[in-house]
């Protein structure tokens, strides 16, 4: 859509489908086909500097979209990275459901469990830190975290270990996700197990569809707005103006935005 807007781009998009050594043959075949731009949302972001050297090599502007590289602080020149800041969605979603558990009277002894995403994204240790550190340096520094396990971003997976916390019958008082589909497999587990949503607070990331729906329907508590179209627009206009020889930011960073049942009505056909 951006593309379009802009006018004179055309795009070839292929889908490394998570597999690295895919998407390094998608990038070398750019090269080769001597595109004027690539844009790389990372299968792995260990993966970054190779990638960045190959572009820096035949002299191909970069951006990477969304998933921040590892070699972020070393970028070569007529590279960037477009994305937003992954610790402050933990921390929004924290603070919000803090402020939900002193509601609930339970801010000084709740058992707390996180639904990590893959741990080869940086974006899913940022987003886990933070929730720690955000609890521990507020009025819900008494809240334990009993569990953290990965889910793959993945809803199956997310509803498989809920489940799992659930049958070892250990009270849960807040579930933190570090995505709507995650938190919605443990929304499915706990009501699946007759748990009252009332009495636990769920947190997700993203705002979807289906996580805004889960909002209205009184399930979801918390999710934090990424902005998909915002960072995609920036990484066009980014990778456009390397293409034609101008200089650009090497970190553009869209801002995360809390979603509350006050304030979802606004986001309905964001994502």
């Amino acid at each position: 859509a951006r593309a379009t807007q802009v006018g004179g781009v055309s795009l070839q998009i292929e889908d490394a489908q998570t597999d690295v050594s895919k998407q390094l043959n998608q990038v070398n075949n750019f090269i080769a086909a001597g595109v004027d731009a690539i844009i790389v949302t990372l299968a792995d972001t260990s993966a970054a500097p190779g990638i960045s050297e190959a572009a820096q090599k035949a002299g191909i502007p970069l951006v990477y979209l969304n998933l921040q590289p590892d070699n972020i602080d070393r970028l070569p020149e007529k590279q960037a990275y477009v994305g937003s800041k992954e610790t402050d969605s933990g921390r929004l979603g924290a603070e919000a459901a803090c402020a939900l558990l002193k509601k609930n009277g339970k801010a000084g002894d709740a058992q707390a469990y996180i639904l990590m995403g893959d741990l080869a994204h940086q974006a899913s240790r940022d987003r886990t830190s933070s929730v720690k550190k955000t609890l521990a340096a507020g009025d819900c520094k008494g809240v334990t975290i009993a569990d953290e396990q990965s889910a793959a971003w993945t809803r199956t997976n997310a509803m498989d270990l809920t489940t799992n916390w659930i049958t070892a019958g250990r009270p849960i008082d807040a579930v933190f996700a570090n995505n709507d589909e995650m938190a919605i497999g443990a929304i499915q587990a706990l009501k699946a197990a007759g748990v009252s949503m009332d009495s636990v607070v769920v947190v997700g990331i993203d705002a979807t569809q289906d996580a805004l729906a889960a909002m209205a329907n009184g399930d979801l508590d918390v999710t934090v707005f990424q902005n998909a179209k915002g960072q995609s627009a920036g990484a066009l206009d980014a990778a456009v103006a390397l293409a034609r020889g101008n200089s650009v930011d090497k970190q553009v960073m869209v801002p995360f935005e809390l979603v509350t049942p006050t304030n979802m009505a606004e986001y309905a056909h964001q994502n």
